[in-house]
C-alpha cells in the first residue's frame, strides 16, 4: 500500500487531534521520515479507516489531525485460530500469518507435547497489529489467555455452541481435506494446530470422540507447525470462509 497505515488507541472522528506517543513519533518521523503535512491512514479497530495528516505541537510533540473516513468498519473475522504455542521466532511468524489469512480470535492451547508454556501476550498483540497495518485490515484480533486442551474441549460446547473445531491430524494425511470440509454444515469454525511434536495419543483420543470436532489431513508430508497453520487456514478459508464468499462461490 502506497499510503502508510498506523493503528491508534484513540477515538477517530472528523477534526479530532490525536497525540502520538514516543514510539509512534519515532516510527513516523525517524523511520519513515515523514514531514509535517504527510498523509497517513489510521484505524483503531472500531471506527473504520481514516485519512490523517502529520503535525507538530512543538519540536518534540507530534500529532495526527484526523480529516475524513476512507472506509467504514467492517465485520470482524469469523474464523477462530487455536494453536499450540511455539518458540518466539516461529510464534511471531505464525501470529502474523494467521492475521493475514483472516483469523479472528487467537487462542493459545497448552498440550502435552508442547515445548512452550509461557506466552508473551503483548508481543503477540504487537505482531497482530503490525500484520493488520501492513495488510489493510481494520480489526485487531482478540488474543486470549492460554488454556489447556482438556479444559478447552470440556468448555467448548457451552461457550461456542455453534462453532466447529477443525484440527490437523497426521493420521489423516492421505485423506482429501477439501471433501471433509465441504461436507460440514456449520457456518462458524475454529482451526486447531498442535505443537511440533503433534498431539499425544490421549489428546487425539479426546479430539476424536468429540462430536463438534472434525479431523483433516494436510497431505503426505510432515509440516512444521507454523507451515501447517498457514496450510490449514488457507484450506478452511477457501472452502468455508471469506475467500469463498469473496469469489461468490
Amino acid at each position: 500500500m502506497s499510503t502508510k497505515r498506523l493503528f491508534l488507541r484513540a477515538r477517530l472522528d472528523t477534526g479530532s487531534i490525536v497525540d502520538l506517543d514516543r514510539g509512534q513519533s519515532n516510527y513516523l518521523v525517524n523511520v519513515l521520515r515523514l514531514a509535517p503535512g504527510a498523509e497517513i491512514l489510521v484505524f483503531n479497530g472500531t471506527d473504520g479507516e481514516w485519512r490523517a495528516t502529520l503535525g507538530q505541537r512543538d519540536r518534540r510533540a507530534w500529532v495526527l489531525n484526523i480529516e475524513r473516513q476512507e472506509r467504514p468498519q467492517d465485520d470482524p473475522p469469523r474464523l477462530q485460530y487455536l494453536f499450540a504455542p511455539l518458540k518466539q521466532g516461529r510464534l511471531d511468524y505464525m501470529v502474523q500469518k494467521a492475521v493475514e489469512m483472516g483469523a479472528g480470535p487467537l487462542t493459545p492451547v497448552l498440550t502435552q507435547y508442547g515445548q512452550v508454556s509461557r506466552i508473551n501476550i503483548q508481543r503477540m498483540e504487537a505482531n497482530a497489529i503490525e500484520a493488520a497495518e501492513q495488510c489493510g485490515l481494520l480489526t485487531i484480533p482478540q488474543i486470549d489467555e492460554p488454556i489447556g486442551l482438556a479444559q478447552l474441549l470440556e468448555t467448548w460446547p457451552s461457550q461456542h455452541p455453534d462453532r466447529r473445531i477443525i484440527y490437523c491430524d497426521e493420521d489423516k494425511g492421505s485423506d482429501d481435506p477439501i471433501k471433509a470440509l465441504t461436507e460440514l454444515s456449520e457456518s462458524k469454525f475454529a482451526v486447531l494446530v498442535g505443537p511440533e511434536g503433534g498431539f499425544s495419543p490421549s489428546e487425539r483420543a479426546q479430539l476424536r470422540t468429540r462430536p463438534f470436532v472434525t479431523a483433516i489431513g494436510l497431505g503426505p508430508r510432515i509440516m512444521r507447525a507454523d507451515t501447517a497453520a498457514v496450510a490449514a487456514l488457507a484450506l478452511t478459508q477457501s472452502t468455508l470462509g471469506d475467500w469463498r464468499a469473496a469469489t461468490g462461490a
